[in-house]
This record gives C-alpha cells, sequence and structure tokens, in this order.
C-alpha cells in the first residue's frame, strides 16, 4: 500500500475527530512546544561554540545569520511541502524529516570535527553549525507555518482563518526565552540541557503524528473556506502584497535590534536587560495575531506619532531628563510601533491557501530587518542612527499612506521639508560660527521637534502630511547639534564608543555605552596641561592592579628583559603606565576601535608616552593567550569584565586553567571582576579555587569620595607558587580565599542568575 491509499485510509479511520476541542488543543500544544524547542537550542548550542572560537565579531555575525538562513530555508522547505506535496501524503514527508533529525541527537560538538583553521575560519564554523544542530533546527523551524497549513484542512470550525495559532507559537517562544535563563541555564549543564532537549523533540515528533492524522481526517470534506466573501479569493498574492509583508516585517525586526542596541549601549547596560525588547516583540505577536486584537489598532495608531516625536526630544537631550525621556518613549514607542506593523500584517494576510507563502515572505522580511541593523547599520553610522530612521519607516507603512497620494499634495510637503530644512542648515552654520549660543540651538531644536510632533497630532486623518512632519523632527536630530551626533563616537560590532571631554577641560574619559573605560586628567586645576599621564579610576597608584605588578616583579625576581606581562583588555591603556623600562608587555584586544582610539596621542597619551610601539595582539583573548607559550608571562590581567556584557567563556574553569599555564612558577595571574551588576569575584574565587594546587587571594580595595581619581576594586590574584603568594599577602586589602560554597562556572555550566541576585543582596 503506497503512502496516498495508507493516508486515505487513515483520514477515513478519523473522520469522528473532526471539530472536536481536542483538535485545536493538539495543534495549539504542539505550536508551543515546537516554538520553546525552537527558542531554546539558538542559545544552548552558541553556548557550547563559544569556547571553540571565542566571542569575535566572525562568530556572532556568522552564528546569528546561520539560524535566520535555516529559519527561512525551515519556512520555504515548508511553503513547497505544502504547495507541491498531495495533502494526504505531506505529514509523512514531514515525519520522515523529523525521523532523521531524532540520528542527530543529542545536539553537541561533533567529537571528530577538526581543529579550526588558521586565519578566517567562516567555512568551518558554517561546517560545525550544520553538523552540529542544522537537521534538528531546520526540522522544527518548518512547524509554524506547516502545522497552520494542516489545521486549516483538519475540519475543524476555525480552519479557516488559521492565522491565530501564531500566537500560540509566540508564546511558547516567549516562555522559551525566560526560562531559559531562569530554569535551565542555572541548574543544568550543556550536556544536560541537550539531552532534555532531545527529549522534548521526541515528544515533539509524536504530536505532529497526531497533527498530521488530524488533518487527514479534516482532509476530502473540509474545503479551504474563508471568513467572509473577501477572504474566499484565494488567487495568488499580487507582488505588491508580497512586498507590503516583507517591509511590515522588516521594521519590526530591525527595531527590535536597533531599540536594544540603543538600550544597552546609550541608556543602560545590564544584563538580560536585552530580554525586555524581545519579550515584547514576541508580544506583540499573541496581541495582535487574532480576530479582534487585545488592544485597539485605531489606540495604536493614535499613539504612534506622539510617541516617535517624545523619542526625537529624548534621544537628542542630554542629561537625566533626555534619559527619562528616551526610556520611557523608546520602550513604548518601539512596543506601539511593532504593533501597528503585525497588525497590519494579520490585516493583509490571504486566504489560508496561501498561508506558508504569507510565512516565507514574512520571513524573509525579519531577515532583511536583523541583517541591516545588526551587520550593515554598524558600518553606516557611528551611533544608533538606525532606531530612529526604523521609526520613520514605521510611519510610513501605516494604513492608507501606501496608497498613491495627489501629485501636487506630495510635491508641496516636499517643498515645505526642503524650506525647514534649509532653515535646519542655517541654524547649525550659525552655531558653529557661534553667532547663535548653543543653548540657542537646543531651544530651536526642541521647538521644531515639538512644533512638528504637534502638526503631526492635528493631521491624524492625513497619513501623508503626518509622515511629513514626522520626517521634519528626524531632519531636527540628523541636522541639529545633539546628543546623538556629537563628533567623537566611533562604533564597532561590540558597541559605540565615545571620547568625553569635560565642560571644565580638565578630564577626558572613554566610555563603552554607559561603561567607563579610563579616564585621563589632561589639566590641572590651573589649566595647565599635564605632560605625563597619572593612571586614575580602577588603576591609580594604590589599586590592586597597580601593586599587583609590583608584587610579580617582587615575587619572580625579575627585572627589565626578563620580566614580561600580558594584559587582556586595553581600554585606555592605562596598564602601559605600569610599564618600566626594558620589560615586554603585551595587549590582548577585541575591538579594533578601541587599539585605534587608545593610540591616538590626541584622546590618550597613556601608551604614546609610557609604552610607545606597544605589542598589541587583536582578537578573542581565549583565542589569542592559548596561542602563547606555557610559562610566557609573570604577570597576567584579565581586565574584560568591567562591563556588564560579560565574556562568560573567559570567567571558566577551562580558561582559568589556561591563564594558569601560561604563567612562570612564580607567576601571577590577577582577574579585575569588578562590576556594576554582578557579583563575579565570588565566582572567579570559587572557580580558580577549584582548580588543584592554586593560591587564591581577593583584593576588595574600597575607595570613597575621590571620583574618577580613584575608584574601588576587586581583583582575585591566583597563583601556584608560595612564594608569590607571600608577595600578595602583603597588600592591605588582600584576604586568602580558602572554600567558598559557589559552584564553579565551566563552558559545561555558568550562572549569570545567581551573580545578579547576590550582588543584588549586597
Amino acid at each position: 500500500m503506497d503512502a496516498a491509499a495508507l493516508g486515505a485510509r487513515v483520514a477515513r479511520r478519523l473522520t469522528f475527530a473532526r471539530g472536536t476541542p481536542a483538535v485545536l488543543g493538539v495543534f495549539s500544544g504542539t505550536l508551543f512546544l515546537s516554538a520553546m524547542l525552537l527558542f531554546s537550542v539558538q542559545p544552548m548550542f552558541a553556548r557550547m561554540v563559544l569556547p571553540q572560537l571565542g566571542g569575535s565579531p566572525s562568530v556572532w555575525a556568522v552564528a546569528m545569520c546561520f539560524f535566520q538562513a535555516v529559519l527561512l530555508a525551515g519556512y520555504c522547505y515548508a511553503h513547497l511541502l505544502n504547495r507541491l506535496a498531495p495533502t494526504n501524503t505531506a505529514p509523512f514527508f514531514h515525519l520522515c524529516l523529523l525521523g532523521a533529525a531524532v540520528l542527530m541527537l543529542p545536539i553537541g560538538l561533533p567529537e571528530h570535527w577538526p581543529e579550526p583553521p588558521a586565519g578566517d575560519a567562516y567555512v568551518w564554523l558554517i561546517g560545525l553549525l550544520c553538523a552540529g544542530v542544522g537537521v534538528p533546527f531546520f526540522a522544527v523551524s518548518a512547524n509554524a507555518p506547516l502545522l497552520q497549513a494542516w489545521f486549516a484542512r483538519s475540519g475543524h470550525p476555525h480552519a479557516a482563518d488559521p492565522y491565530f495559532l501564531y500566537g500560540a507559537s509566540n508564546l511558547g517562544s516567549l516562555i522559551a526565552l525566560l526560562a531559559y535563563p531562569v530554569m535551565l541555564e542555572p541548574f543544568m549543564g550543556l550536556k544536560a540541557q541537550a539531552i532534555v532537549w532531545a527529549w522534548g523533540f521526541l515528544a515533539l515528533g509524536l504530536l505532529v503524528a497526531a497533527c498530521g492524522l488530524m488533518s487527514l481526517a479534516g482532509e476530502g470534506e473540509q474545503r479551504l473556506v474563508a471568513a467572509d466573501d473577501a477572504r474566499a479569493d484565494a488567487s495568488r498574492p499580487t507582488w505588491r502584497e508580497r512586498l507590503e509583508w516583507i517591509c511590515l516585517a522588516l521594521v519590526p525586526s530591525g527595531l527590535l535590534v536597533a531599540f536594544t542596541s540603543y538600550v544597552t549601549t546609550d541608556i543602560a547596560s545590564a544584563p538580560f536587560l536585552w530580554v525586555i525588547p524581545l519579550a515584547m516583540f514576541l508580544g506583540t505577536f499573541i496581541l495582535v495575531f487574532r480576530g479582534v486584537p487585545l488592544i485597539p489598532h485605531r489606540t495604536m495608531l493614535l499613539l504612534q506619532p506622539l510617541l516617535v516625536v517624545a523619542v526625537f526630544v529624548g534621544i537628542s537631550t542630554t542629561g537625566s531628563t533626555g534619559w527619562f525621556i528616551a526610556t520611557l518613549a523608546g520602550t513604548f514607542g518601539f512596543f506601539v510601533t511593532t504593533m501597528v506593523c503585525h497588525r497590519e500584517l494579520y490585516n493583509r494576510r490571504p486566504a489560508s491557501l496561501h498561508l506558508t507563502e504569507f510565512y516565507l515572505w514574512m520571513s524573509f522580511g525579519g531577515v532583511l530587518g536583523g541583517v541591516f541593523a545588526a551587520l550593515v547599520a554598524p558600518q553606516l553610522f557611528n551611533a544608533i542612527w538606525e532606531f530612529p530612521l526604523l521609526l520613520v519607516l514605521g510611519m510610513v507603512l501605516r494604513p492608507g499612506l501606501l496608497v498613491s497620494p495627489k501629485r501636487r499634495d506630495a510635491m508641496e510637503l516636499a517643498g515645505f521639508a526642503l524650506v525647514v530644512l534649509a532653515f535646519m542648515v542655517l541654524i547649525n552654520a550659525g552655531l558653529r560660527a557661534s553667532f547663535i549660543a548653543p543653548w540657542q540651538g537646543d531651544l530651536m531644536r526642541v521647538v521644531i521637534i515639538a512644533g512638528s510632533g504637534a502638526l503631526a497630532l492635528l493631521n491624524t486623518s492625513q497619513p501623508l502630511r503626518q509622515l511629513a512632519c514626522i520626517s521634519v523632527a528626524a531632519m531636527a536630530i540628523v541636522v541639529l547639534p545633539s546628543a546623538m551626533n556629537r563628533g567623537d563616537a566611533e562604533r564597532s560590532f561590540f558597541g559605540v564608543h565615545r571620547v568625553v571631554t569635560s565642560p571644565d577641560g580638565e578630564l577626558r574619559t572613554l566610555l563603552h555605552g554607559t561603561t567607563i573605560h579610563g579616564a585621563q586628567r589632561i589639566r590641572d586645576a590651573e589649566g595647565r596641561p599635564i605632560d605625563k599621564p597619572l593612571p586614575m579610576a580602577y588603576y591609580h597608584p594604590g589599586a590592586p592592579m597597580t601593586r599587583g605588578v609590583e608584587m610579580a616583579r617582587r615575587g619572580s625576581g625579575k627585572s627589565g628583559p626578563e620580566f614580561r606581562a600580558g594584559v587582556v583588555g586595553l581600554g585606555a591603556g592605562v596598564m602601559a603606565c605600569n610599564a618600566k623600562a626594558g620589560e615586554r608587555w603585551r595587549f590582548y584586544e577585541i575591538d579594533p576601535v578601541v587599539v585605534k582610539i587608545a593610540s591616538n596621542p590626541e584622546q590618550f597619551s597613556f601608551l604614546s608616552t609610557c609604552l610607545p610601539g606597544a605589542d598589541m595582539v587583536v582578537g578573542d583573548a581565549r583565542l589569542t593567550v592559548a596561542r602563547e607559550s606555557n610559562g610566557s608571562f609573570d604577570f597576567l590581567l584579565i581586565d574584560a569584565f568591567a562591563s556588564d556584557a560579560i565574556p562568560v567563556h573567559l570567567l571558566t574553569r577551562e580558561a582559568i586553567a589556561l591563564y594558569l599555564e601560561k604563567l612562570t612558577p612564580d607567576g601571577i595571574l590577577a582577574l579585575h571582576v569588578s562590576n556594576r551588576h554582578l557579583d563575579l569575584h565570588t565566582i572567579a574565587s570559587a572557580t580558580a579555587k577549584a582548580l588543584p594546587g592554586t593560591l587564591v587571594g581577593l583584593a576588595d580595595d574600597r575607595v570613597k569620595g575621590k571620583g574618577l581619581e580613584a575608584a574601588s576594586s576587586h581583583v582575585v590574584f591566583v597563583t601556584r607558587s608560595a612564594r608569590a603568594f607571600d608577595q600578595i599577602k602583603t597588600l592591605p586589602y588582600v584576604s586568602t580565599v580558602d572554600e567558598i560554597a559557589v559552584t564553579p562556572w565551566t563552558d559545561d555550566f555558568s550562572n549569570i542568575i545567581s551573580a545578579l541576585w547576590r550582588k543584588a543582596r549586597g
């Protein structure tokens, strides 16, 4: 008996199941579990790959593009299977794919996979991703559109319009997003997570089989019908409609990345802050992919221009007022714009016959938006300009605007915008020539933005005029001086770096988002230039890192060319001023922009004055330090944890063991673990102490009331030499670490939540 005959026989035996509540429950539960597995496998496998290739930009960019490309491929497979395979055999084809994926479980790195090649490893990484997770991820990614198409043939009363099931899928994604860092990562290692995922995949296979049988039960008697006569037309979508689907998916996807970058870079850099916009993004599908949205669409359309203008006011204003407005308006502006676009997607959905094609183009638009915001925008802009740009594009996609306007109206509005632009250019020229005071320029900018917003609100029934007013407001933050277009910003894959000079001209700081990575006093209180830079903040003369270099010299008994030091994390190059003549120092930095800034004497002079021509190695520290010969360093400083997006793979048991291998017998390892949000010194101490033969000391340098002149810091010193440890213990703020009741971090296990909780408790 062939597959078609078997399918027909099964369908006849299961006709009793059509229309029962169990049908909807099984389909909803299957989509829910499928989305949970899809969303949890990405962070799990990324954690597995991290120690192999480190946290360089190419690793994250390739991994992100791989998962997006496979998701798009899964949607394409679902569309082709739905279009080309006979309806009574399609479930069997998909179950065969799921069966093939079972052979790849549990997910993990292949045992005999070759070492990464020297130089570019793009092809190697893509091959590793395909071999380790490609087939299971591809199989799961196809379920969302495919199961909805099957439900449309199930004979259920709601089968004519199955798009509401997308809400169940996104609810599963949302729960996986929140559960992974809270319920999975803290309590089980990566191998255990892979086993749990494999069991979940097997359960998913059984549920998919049940869904396939239920769709067969309805096939033959159930026709694809629509809710009304207008939706009964199942003709192929036009290219204009496809383009609209792409754009309506592109803007929210790009906004998700752009808003997350803006929040974590320019507002507050805190662990898991990225979860909030992603949860809101997923929640919008749950709210609007239904017959009646839980929040009225008209309300969202009324709020959108108001919030967009408020965002422009906030991001162009400095100080606490601008921060508050940007935080509040940015959060709601992102949410409302995403709600508008996703509801418009739902309103423009085709008949269920073309459901899989709809999701295919929607996925394609999501990929384009993510690639633009994550990969293209950092190359084009020196600040997070993609955030306001995508908000304006969201206004373009409002209902009624894409209808061709009268040519005369469009030309009048374009002329109005050009006149206002010319006016702003003249204001900018006056500011540069000092004809206009800076405060007057700030006032004009706020007046233009607020006035444009008021005009937009007065033209709620004229979407083209609203867009023109919003565009004028956007021009104000681009053309006129504001917090967004300061010329001292440089951008890389790792964020926005700003070199900020204090208003009195005495102090210069290097900011990575909101985290200070170095400070230099360039003038004294009398305004005279300072020739020799003085280390400040964490690196002041009495700080643990500075004194640690002295202890390493004494413990090793070396000086001049015999003494060798390594520093992971360059910052402004402050540690260079602890080097003595003839010593060999090497700096490791993952971000080329940081190297460029620190090496520019017009910005910071630590390197140019204290260690001209310093030895620099650019790349991920886990990989670059591993290439050094064992016993290379008398002092090795790992200074990569001051920011709040910490590289976990640099603080695991395996990583610390690697660092210790690179030390001489009397060498000292220093882990600078000062952090605003995470209790890293406990983790670092427990992890280092778990290695055999280690002597661990915790330096708790508490400095009060000195501002940037001297900052408090936590440094964990690790050595295997009793002689070196005796030197460390002479520091007044160092205490010996014995045993700590904290689970050490490994490449297989880490627990960010516990570090957050301990820091919050003080």
